[in-house]
């Protein structure tokens, strides 16, 4: 049988989704607490692989087991089992055709960034940080250049494995909160850095580095050393995942009211 879950990591306590040789990656401790529960090996895919120090909110996963076991125990059973840094939120059983990334209609990031001259202490590792003064109708002026279906290849990593470089970014929100501005993004996929690529380049039109049109030809040159540095992970947080109704997957209360 196939299972769904619905898992919320603190990305500052792992080196990121996938699997790692050292076993400190996300996918490592879930597949390890999902083989006690099932008594024998699980191998998971997930929506979307997240780096190190990115937090998930509502990160989707599916495996598939020849066991049956109650709905509390791949719940409050794996839990038990997982570190204090992780935890799955809900599991549905799925159709086998039923894929976590290749099903995705649509992913959900936002980036929260503390915009104050003084870094910050207790939300360290939670956000990220820039003590120059931002101006936020410049970069919303230039974030209206890169919505739409584009070939992105200046905001992705070098090491990015994207067989395609064109992604359709369908929103792109930039609001401010008190001290705190926050980055909302949603796109059929993105690429690898890309919403940290794309972050860094508004920062860098914001503090007045350069003018908004300067973003359209950024993304017309294709070339990855036209665009600002990668910010850091620890501001970035996937919030959700959307997938057509016929799988019936259920949203949590924590990733809706976080994207509100």
């Amino acid at each position: 049988m196939r299972i769904a879950l619905g898992v919320e990591y603190n990305g500052a306590t792992f080196c990121g989704w996938q699997t790692q040789r050292s076993g400190r990656a996300v996918q490592d401790a879930l597949e390890r607490a999902l083989g006690e529960i099932a008594g024998e090996p699980i191998k998971t895919v997930c929506a979307g692989r997240t780096d190190s120090g990115v937090h998930a909110l509502e990160q989707v996963v599916h495996f598939d087991t020849t066991v049956q076991r109650p709905q509390s125990a791949w719940v409050r059973g794996v839990n038990n089992l997982l570190p204090p840094g992780a935890v799955v939120l809900w599991m549905v059983p799925v159709p086998d055709n039923f894929n976590a990334r290749f099903a995705a209609c649509e992913r959900h990031y936002r980036y929260v960034l503390l915009n104050h001259p003084v870094r910050p202490a207790v939300d360290a590792q939670r956000v990220s940080w820039f003590h120059h003064p931002l101006d936020i109708e410049r970069m919303c002026a230039a974030a209206g250049h890169l919505l739409g279906p584009h070939d992105f290849s200046a905001f992705r990593a070098a090491e990015c494995q994207a067989k395609s470089p064109v992604r359709e970014l369908r929103r792109l929100d930039i609001e401010k909160r008190g001290d705190y501005i926050l980055f909302d993004f949603a796109a059929n996929g993105f690429l690898h850095h890309m919403v940290r690529n794309l972050v860094g380049t508004l920062v860098l039109v914001g503090k007045g580095g350069r003018g908004p049109e300067w973003v359209a030809d950024v993304l017309a040159s294709r070339d990855r050393t036209r665009a600002a540095p990668t910010m850091d992970a620890s501001g970035l947080y996937l919030v959700h995942v959307s997938y057509d109704e016929q799988w019936a997957l259920p949203r949590t209360a924590r990733s809706s009211w976080f994207h509100q």
